[in-house]
C-alpha cells in the first residue's frame, strides 16, 4: 500500500472514543490509493504544510483518514463529529495532550506547568508544542495531525477572522496537518495561511471512486458468502458490476455510506435506521424548519428534488424571485450540492439520488 509512511513518530496513543471511530470506519476498508499517494506526494514535495481532503457526505472522507491513521502509527488524530470535540478548548486540549506525549518522548521537560490552562489563549502553547517537536525530529521523520470533519467545528465561541480551532498560520519545518471537510464557499474555508496547502477535491476522481466502491463491495460479499445475505456464491466470486446491479445498485455509485447501510438492511423490510438518521441530521443542518425563508427555500428545495440540475437563473425565472435570494439560500446548503458547470453556467443539483428520494419523501408528507 502506498498509505504507509515510514517517517512519522510513534507515540500517541488515542482516547478510547477516537480509537473506536478509527477502529470501526477501517472495517471492510477498501481501495483509496489515489488519495493516499496524494497525501505521500505532498509531504515529499513540501518540509511542512496543510493537506485538505474534500468530499460529498458519505463518500469515505472519515474512514480514509482513520485507515492513514491506522497504517502509520504516531500520526496525531483527532474527530470533530463526536459530541463537544467541535469546540476549540476541547480541541486544544485534546491535541496538546498527545503533543505533549511526544515532546516529553523527546526529552523536552515543564510542559505541563501551564497546562492546560495555557489552552484556552489562542494557539500560542499549540505553536509552542509543534515547535519543540520539530526541532528534535530526526532527518526522517515529521509530525503528522489529522482532523477529520472541519466542516463541523463551532466558531462562535472563536473571535471572527481567527483561523479553525486556532490552526497555527505558520508551521514549522516537518510539521503538516491533514484535514477532511465537506464542500465549501470559497470564502469560508477558515483558514489563514501562510505555509504550502494543497487540497484534493474527491469529486474530481469519479473513475477512482466508483473502481473503489466495486472492491468495496467484492470485500464485503467475499466476507459475507456464509453469512445470511441473500447472495448467492456465484455472485460472490462473479463481475462485481452485475452484483452491483442485482443488488439494486448503480453501476457509477460512489458514496460508500449509501452502500454500507443498504447493505447491512438487506435482509430488512425497513428503510436503513442509520441511513434515516444520516439525513435527519442533513435536513435539521440545511435549517429549513427555522429559516426566515422557509417557504422559498421549500420552494427552491421541491425544484432541485424535481429536476435534479438547474440553475439559479431557472429557479429565480421559476418562482419569480430575486436571483441574489436564491443564491443565498443555496450557499447555505453547498455543502449537500454538486455544482456544475454547462454551457457557461453553474447548475446545481442534490449530492446523491437517495437523499434526493428522500427529501422529497419529506416535502411531501411535512408540508
Amino acid at each position: 500500500m502506498n498509505n504507509i509512511n515510514q517517517n512519522t513518530i510513534n507515540i500517541p496513543r488515542y482516547p478510547p472514543e477516537f480509537q473506536q471511530i478509527i477502529t470501526a470506519k477501517n472495517n471492510n476498508f477498501a481501495g483509496r490509493e489515489f488519495v493516499f499517494s496524494a497525501i505521500n506526494n505532498f509531504l515529499n514535495q513540501f518540509d511542512r504544510g496543510y493537506f485538505t481532503i474534500i468530499g460529498d457526505p458519505g463518500i469515505g472522507k472519515s474512514a480514509i483518514l482513520a485507515h492513514y491513521v491506522s497504517q502509520n502509527p504516531g500520526v496525531v488524530y483527532y474527530n470533530v463529529e463526536i459530541t463537544g470535540k467541535n469546540r476549540v478548548e476541547e480541541f486544544l486540549t485534546t491535541i496538546c495532550t498527545q503533543l505533549i506525549e511526544i515532546a516529553q518522548h523527546q526529552g523536552s521537560q515543564n510542559l505541563n506547568a501551564n497546562f492546560p490552562d495555557s489552552t484556552t489563549e489562542g494557539s500560542g502553547f499549540l505553536s509552542l508544542l509543534l515547535q519543540q517537536i520539530s526541532d528534535r525530529l530526526h532527518p526522517e521523520q515529521s509530525l503528522i495531525i489529522t482532523i477529520d470533519g472541519c466542516d463541523r467545528i463551532d466558531i462562535n465561541n472563536q473571535p471572527r477572522g481567527s483561523n479553525i480551532f486556532y490552526l497555527p498560520r505558520y508551521l514549522p519545518e516537518k510539521v503538516y496537518f491533514i484535514l477532511t471537510r465537506r464542500p465549501f464557499l470559497a470564502n469560508q474555508l477558515g483558514l489563514l495561511i501562510e505555509t504550502p496547502s494543497q487540497s484534493l477535491d474527491l469529486s474530481n476522481y469519479l473513475e477512482q471512486n466508483r473502481s473503489d466502491i466495486q472492491e468495496y463491495l467484492k470485500t464485503y460479499l467475499n466476507k459475507s458468502s456464509h453469512s445470511e445475505l441473500s447472495v448467492s456464491e456465484e455472485k460472490n466470486t462473479g463481475d462485481v458490476s452485475l452484483n452491483m446491479t442485482e443488488l439494486g445498485f448503480d453501476n457509477h455509485e460512489t458514496n460508500f455510506m449509501y452502500v454500507r447501510e443498504i447493505l447491512a438492511a438487506i435482509n430488512e423490510d425497513i428503510y436503513p435506521p442509520n441511513l434515516q438518521l444520516y439525513y435527519q441530521n442533513h435536513w435539521k443542518k440545511m435549517n429549513l424548519a427555522t429559516s426566515k425563508q422557509q417557504t422559498m427555500a421549500l420552494q427552491v428545495l421541491n425544484i432541485l428534488v424535481q429536476d435534479q440540475s438547474i440553475s439559479i437563473e431557472a429557479i429565480a425565472e421559476r418562482l419569480d424571485a430575486d436571483e441574489y435570494e436564491i443564491k443565498i439560500i443555496l450557499d447555505k446548503w453547498r455543502e449537500f450540492l454538486h455544482l456544475e458547470s454547462i454551457a457557461a453556467e453553474i447548475h446545481y443539483s442534490i449530492y446523491h439520488a437517495s437523499f434526493r428520494d428522500w427529501l422529497g419523501q419529506q416535502i411531501e408528507s411535512n408540508f
